[in-house]
């Protein structure tokens, strides 16, 4: 029951599909529960003795519960804290961002200061964002040094974040590719792509995407307005 309940808190809410995939939740996942369940019984098997007293193998036994569930508390943290909290759309990409992505910065003041429907929740999945352009060359230049330098990206500030809604989508829909020079070159996906836009009944010829980055490539598909479809997996910049 307890593994039923973690499990569709971290693979329906925290990482909703793709991202079980795309940000490594299921493995995480998979992990913390292999854990746990080989934990009890080695344990139970170091400290089991037949000659020790009734009360000591009570004690045994709750040492062994209480060290799991310690195990386990810890490893549902790690999973929450390394869950995607945003889809950031970034020029001519998306890219999942996790806490870890904001590296040391302390980001809570920012994203406290964000609109509350975009402040990260914890029976929330990732909510999908845009960037504002910078205020002056000032700040574009403050950006752009400490990237390249290896510091954080536009989209790894959340004090760039602004509402992925109908006023920004032309910006994402100004670089997406044709979604059939996509399935060109990932044929095999092209029964996927299909069921994806009849669900939502959208024609290929009216389809687009962008790559979406974070562990693994995968691709957004979107529709004539820039609303997110849904998911293939890929590598888009692959495609010519």
């Amino acid at each position: 029951m307890v593994a039923a309940l973690i499990a569709a808190v971290v693979l329906w809410v925290w990482y909703p599909s793709p991202y079980d995939l795309l940000s490594g939740g299921r493995h995480l996942f998979l992990i913390l529960i292999g854990v746990d369940v080989v934990c009890g019984p080695l344990l139970t098997l170091i400290l089991f003795n037949p000659a020790k007293s009734r009360r000591e193998r009570w004690v045994d036994v709750t040492l062994v519960v209480l060290i799991q569930l310690t195990a386990l508390a810890y490893g549902v943290h790690t999973v929450y804290q390394a869950r995607p909290l945003y889809l950031v759309h970034e020029r001519d990409r998306f890219r999942a961002v996790s806490m870890a992505d904001y590296g040391d910065a302390d980001v809570r003041a920012a994203l406290a200061q964000l609109p509350v429907g975009l402040q990260p929740q914890v029976f929330k999945g990732p909510f999908v964002v845009g960037i504002r352009e910078p205020k002056d060359s000032q700040e574009r230049q403050t950006v752009m040094f400490e990237s390249v330098a290896g510091g954080r990206d536009y989209a790894q500030r959340p004090e760039f974040y602004v509402p992925y809604d109908a006023s920004y989508q032309a910006k994402a829909l100004a670089r997406a590719r044709p979604l059939a020079q996509f399935v060109k070159r990932y044929p095999k996906l092209a029964d996927r792509a299909d069921l994806l836009l009849a669900k939502h009944a959208v024609q290929l010829g009216d389809a687009t995407f962008l790559p979406v980055l974070h562990k693994q490539e995968w691709v957004a598909v979107l529709d004539a307005q820039a609303h997110i479809l849904g998911f293939l997996p890929g590598d888009g910049f692959d495609v010519r």
